[in-house]
């Protein structure tokens, strides 16, 4: 049905309108339509009951048998008969399909087919259903599973769909086009140009092809060639709906009148004999459907949108006795259908209710209907419970059904032969970059499949596996992947090359020069990490962010606060987002959105990196924005001259939040106007193909004050009418962001369009003139006069370039708003903006844009151009000065101002502006007071709840005892394996790491260095995880399954967050650790520690070019200590590294003798090389050093804890 002249015109309608439904019955509803039905919290029925319990039914005349919800509030989109199966299909709005068996309409399957946009036909087949959205053709089973997705263009808004035969579809919507596609191969097939576009309805004879249009034609086309044979202007306005039955074509819609659209009352009918209009019928009713129901007469069912319905003869007169009514439980009637059998009548109403008419109490859907399938009964709770841990459990308890047939495992093996299949043919691009040692030959991975995967050839016919099998030379040389040849390599999706140490020997300085840290790839999701560089570089919302902290577990807002600070204090190391990542797949608003990939999807780059970004930028302000909202505002933040924001608002509120009127304009001329806030704005583009000159500012106005034409509910008219929807700005943001939205090539060819203009006008206005649409280098001429010579930018700086470094922004006494383009000569004409502000008059300056940069194999990488400002360079550098840079993960660039503006649509694709008001940090008081306290080390209560203080194994700190600077920490931490480690085995056989295991902290030991409780444990933290653990590594970290679940675990258990906090005040107060191997823990718990207060035990004894030794040698070698025998633990591998330390300061005589101590490391590299640096058994010999730890004295150190605990 064609929504675009209907009265409701809910064809846009937003799902969002119904997320707040309470589990009550609505005002409108009949109480006896939800008998029986059970609400869930989000205000849905669970399940669809009939009205009553018996209807009496006249036989031969249509009344009402059935009523019944299928999703409460949610206007019915589509309805249709299954034409294989007695069952009625409904699909609503919210993209949501449901099904009801027989004419008792009980509920068969209720399953979601798109997240947003509604389903706009439905047409079953033998083996599933096809459902048709705005963009998207599913085909799904009957219960729900996907056979097939196909998603079109997205530039595409499809309306219609006509099954051709059982294997061809027709396709058509509001575009210029009408698509067939192979329901076999699911492939298009045909492109059919379409003379007039907006093909909403399509029907077929045995003759023709009938497409109904938005402008109220009807085409009847060849069934071959899909060619117009003849034309029928209908209506003047729009089609509603027609039909075709025999040799009749009958029409209704709407007529313009001077008021707009008006509801035509009479059907226009055509003989398709003779190619003409018949009389028109008028009728008594507002028709918006209509079927011919071909019984024992060819009778029209016309249709109003009020629930009217009439019947009569196409050729004869219509009988005002012959309307009987639909009682909807909304006001409006959203569809209606006709059985195969016609001896049913499907109606969908706009509250979500779908009401059945029948002219027969036991009517059937179709003339043959087979048998439907249902699910089976669930037979788990008759089944006996068996306990696999018994050994000598009989299996025999399992029943299996008893078969006296042959099984399939019999195949007699004269019936079979073996039939290998044929190895594919080797890739085009291994080929082409094979390099032969030998008869042997090596290529690099071009990554067109997955790892380990070869698909099946299952046809001969089958010409190519892929797309990329076909490889063109590339234009630079073998050496460079082709499908990168324009990309510049600062600007290539960089990785890291694993060896056998893992990161140590990676050079992360060759890829950044700077003192700014990078963010590592390699972790889940970072596909982020450009904009938490973005967010990090805004000085008020690091200061903000950095000075909050909360007691909710995974609070985005505290994770990005640790991971600034770790960036804080980085000197050009790079960082790792892990537990901010960590805290990002808990949010479920995250999951929901899409946000979060899988490891397949972002291997294979199946996500949108630039929708994927835009949402993920919407979605962290309005988290942080809520997660501020919790917490009193910090005094740090009071506004400079002003108070605090106003209740309810956060911080983040005011430096995003923008203050908006929506105003809603009825065509009876009622108005509405409802206040809100936005925290960003999506790009609008014009309409426009003639290459008309635009400025940013005009597209940018055009988005903020955004003007639509819409359909909407008036309480005035008190029925859904067109209304001209505008959006007036009330208050401007400190930091005005833009979601670009190039999402297709139209837009796409917008910017390239604008710069283009842009760029010429630029040429014309510094003197020069275009010969050739290019320019080479070497061709390079003065723009200017030759004193204006340093003013003038080169040719290549102008290319690619529409978007402005500043933009002037204006609020008129008219609730207007005025965008110019500001440049550095505007502010010479006009002054200071400062001066202005007073006025109303703001300066926005470009800070950073986040551009996807385009990879058809790979889905393409997102980097950021960020303009640091004056403050970070002064913290890292010691210099004041502001400069761009290109952050991309990893690799940090300066770059010139102007690349952040250039964008060459065939490989950068902006995504995200972020523009800040002029002297933004003045506004603020920017001082960071560290919200981690003291009390974070005293007792705190176990998460386990079968702990008991016998299994206590340390003692907390006492107020006494609370460390200072410079005191000795023994640490050690164990861990689990989240993800395994993914290599693969290099041709010339080396392996090579792809992808390292993802670890998870699974326990934290620190131990007092120093005072009388020496050696004895303040904390010892098993961290509880929601993640799922594949390795426990037990025989390495000593952690049990079982250890970390706090519903069956005795140890000491806490959240990652709160043991966190320790650690960090642990830094904070300047201690020194004392560890073995503590880079690798520290950058598994997302720690940055400054390098002098770490003091590990693996490179003290450690001698250059040679290799590290284990701390269980050690502890054998110089303590005579046998440690690490079964499992490890921590307790004993931090109070080992302690022991190590103070024998190291003993031998190298507090550091005064390194040549002393050399001699010593020199004999433990002999006694180890000859140990093959393994310790003996007991049995064996003994250390060649004399104890320098008395083996009493931890015993009694164990004593001492455990007594102490038991005091407490």
């Amino acid at each position: 049905m064609n929504f675009e002249g209907l009265d409701p015109g809910l064809a846009e309608f937003a799902s969002a309108m119904h997320s707040t439904l309470d589990p009550v019955l609505d005002a409108h509803l009949n109480p006896s339509l939800l008998q029986n039905v059970e609400l869930d919290p989000e205000g849905v029925a669970l399940e669809a009951l009939p009205v009553q319990e018996s209807v009496h039914i006249m036989e031969g005349v249509y009344s009402e048998l059935h009523s019944v919800v299928a999703e409460v509030g949610v206007p019915v989109s589509v309805s249709h008969f299954d034409l294989h199966e007695e069952m009625l299909w409904v699909g609503s709005h919210g993209g949501h399909a449901t099904s009801f068996f027989g004419p008792a309409l009980e509920r068969y399957s209720s399953f979601q087919v798109n997240g947003s946009d509604d389903i706009r036909q439905i047409q079953s087949l033998e083996n599933g259903i096809l459902f048709l959205t705005k963009n998207n053709l599913k085909y799904m089973a009957r219960g729900g599973l996907i056979i097939f997705d196909y998603l079109l263009d997205e530039s595409e808004d499809m309306h219609s769909l006509l099954l051709t035969d059982s294997s061809t579809l027709l396709v058509g919507g509001l575009q210029n086009h009408v698509l067939e596609i192979d329901l076999n191969t699911v492939q298009e097939t045909q492109k059919y140009a379409v003379e007039i576009p907006g093909v909403t309805i399509m029907r077929q004879t045995n003759r023709f092809f009938f497409c109904g249009h938005t402008s109220g034609k009807v085409s009847l086309r060849d069934l071959r060639s899909f060619k117009v044979e003849h034309e029928f202007d209908a209506f003047s306005g729009s089609l509603s709906d027609f039909d075709v039955h025999g040799n009749l074509l009958a029409a209704c819609g709407f007529s313009s009148r001077l008021t707009g659209l008006a509801c035509d009352r009479f059907l226009k009918v055509y003989d398709l004999r003779m190619m003409r209009a018949i009389t028109p019928l008028q009728v008594h009713v507002d028709p918006a459907f209509l079927r011919f129901i071909p019984t024992y007469t060819s009778r029209l069912a016309i249709i109003s949108q009020s629930g009217q319905c009439q019947f009569c003869e196409p050729t004869g007169l219509a009988n005002p006795a012959d309307i009987f009514h639909v009682n909807p439980v909304g006001p409006l009637l959203m569809t209606f259908d006709v059985s195969a059998s016609k001896q049913a009548l499907a109606f969908g109403d706009s509250e979500g209710c779908v009401h059945l008419w029948t002219d027969s109490p036991e009517p059937s859907f179709n003339p043959y209907s087979r048998e439907t399938e249902f699910a089976l009964p669930c037979l788990v709770d008759s089944l006996p419970p068996l306990d696999w841990s018994q050994d000598l459990l009989p299996l025999s308890l399992i029943p299996v059904p008893l078969t006296t047939d042959t099984l399939l495992s019999d195949w007699p093996a004269a019936n079979s032969a073996p039939a290998p299949r044929r190895a594919p043919p080797v890739d085009a691009e291994i080929l082409r970059t094979m390099k032969k040692v030998g008869f042997i030959g090596y290529a690099p991975n071009p990554r067109t499949r997955l790892r380990n995967q070869i698909p099946y050839r299952l046809k001969e016919s089958d010409s190519e596996f892929d797309s990329f099998s076909q490889v063109t030379e590339s234009p630079i040389g073998r050496e460079e992947e082709p499908h990168l040849h324009m990309v510049s390599k600062k600007y290539r999706k960089v990785t890291i090359k694993y060896s056998k140490l893992g990161l140590e020997d990676f050079d992360f300085k060759h890829y950044n020069k700077t003192l700014f840290a990078g963010l590592e790839p390699h972790i889940p999701n970072a596909y982020c990490n450009c904009m938490i560089q973005v967010l990090y570089f805004l000085e008020p919302v690091r200061c903000l962010i950095q000075n909050h902290l909360c007691q909710k577990e995974f609070c985005l807002a505290c994770e990005l606060g640790f991971l600034f600070h770790m960036l804080d204090l980085s000197r050009g190391d790079p960082c790792q987002g892990s537990n901010f990542l960590r805290a990002f797949r808990t949010i479920p608003e995250a999951s929901a959105l899409g946000l979060i990939l899988a490891d397949s999807d972002e291997a294979s780059g199946k996500g949108n990196l630039a929708r994927l970004i835009q949402r993920w930028n919407r979605f962290i302000l309005t988290q942080l924005h809520q997660d501020m909202q919790e917490l009193e505002v910090p005094q740090a933040y009071r506004v400079a001259g002003g108070s605090f924001c106003s209740s309810g608002d956060s911080v983040i509120g005011q430096l995003f939040n923008c203050e908006v009127e929506n105003c809603s304009l009825c065509r009876c001329g009622s108005e509405t106007v409802r206040a809100s806030s936005t925290l960003l704005f999506t790009l609008s583009y014009p309409e426009d193909k003639t290459g008309k000159n635009y400025d940013f500012a005009q597209v940018l106005k055009r988005s903020i004050c955004l003007e639509q034409n819409t359909q909407a509910w008036c309480d005035n008219c008190e029925k859904y009418q067109p209304t001209i929807q505008t959006r007036n700005i009330r208050h401007l943001p400190d930091i005005l962001v833009i979601n670009c939205e190039v999402n297709s090539s139209k837009e796409a060819d917008f910017w390239r369009i604008q710069a283009e203009v842009a760029f010429k006008m630029s040429v014309k206005k510094h003197g020069g003139e275009i010969k050739n649409k290019e320019f080479a280098l070497a061709d390079r001429k003065d723009l200017g006069n030759p004193e204006g010579l340093l003013l003038c930018p080169s040719i290549e700086e102008l290319k690619n370039v529409w978007l402005p470094f500043s933009i002037r922004m204006k609020m008129t006494k008219n609730k207007g708003l005025d965008v110019c383009n500001w440049t550095d000569g505007d502010e010479m004409q006009w002054g200071p903006a400062r001066a202005e502000e007073e006025h109303g008059v703001y300066v926005y300056d470009l800070m950073a844009t986040v551009v996807h940069i385009l990879d058809s194999r790979t889905g393409g990488s997102l980097v950021a151009h960020i303009k640091v400002g004056e403050t970070y360079h002064q913290r890292k550098e010691g210099v004041t000065h502001q400069q761009w840079y290109l952050f991309n993960d990893f690799l940090i660039e300066p770059i010139d101002k102007h690349e952040a503006v250039q964008f060459d649509m065939n490989w950068k694709v902006p995504a995200i502006l972020y523009y800040v008001k002029r002297n933004l940090n003045s506004r603020y008081n920017l001082n960071i007071k560290n919200p981690i306290e003291a009390s974070v080390l005293l007792a705190e209560a176990s998460l386990a709840r079968k702990q008991r203080k016998t299994h206590t194994t340390f003692i907390p700190l006492m107020l006494n005892e609370m460390p200072q600077v410079g005191d000795l920490v023994g640490l050690d931490a164990e861990f689990v394996t989240l993800n395994e480690e993914e290599a693969e085995l290099r041709s010339d056989g080396t392996k090579s790491t792809i992808k390292p295991s993802q670890m998870s902290v699974a326990r934290i030991t620190c131990v007092r260095g120093q005072g009388p409780n020496e050696g004895i444990p303040f904390i010892d933290d098993y961290i509880s995880t929601q993640e799922q653990v594949v390795d426990y590594l037990t025989q390495y970290s000593g952690i049990k399954p079982g250890d970390l679940d706090a519903k069956i675990s005795s140890k000491h258990l806490t959240t990652l967050k709160s043991t966190y906090l320790k650690l960090r005040f642990l830094i904070d107060i300047g201690v020194k650790f004392v560890g073995h191997g503590l880079q690798k823990d520290f950058r598994v718990i997302n720690l940055m520690v400054p390098k002098d207060q770490v003091l590990d035990t693996v490179y003290l004894f450690h001698m250059p070019r040679k290799r590290m030794i284990s701390l269980r040698f050690l502890a054998w070698y110089f303590l005579d200590l046998k440690i690490q025998g079964e499992t490890h633990d921590s307790i004993e591998d931090a109070r080992t590294a302690l022991q190590l330390y103070r024998k190291y300061l003993e031998l190298s005589k507090n550091g005064t003798e390194p040549e002393s101590f050399h001699k010593v490391l020199k004999g433990l590299y002999e006694k180890g090389r000859k140990m093959d640096w393994k310790v003996p058994e007991p049995e064996s010999q003994t250390s060649p050093k004399s104890k320098a730890w008395d083996g009493t004295r931890e015993t009694e150190l164990d004593a001492a804890v455990f007594s102490s605990v038991l005091a407490l």
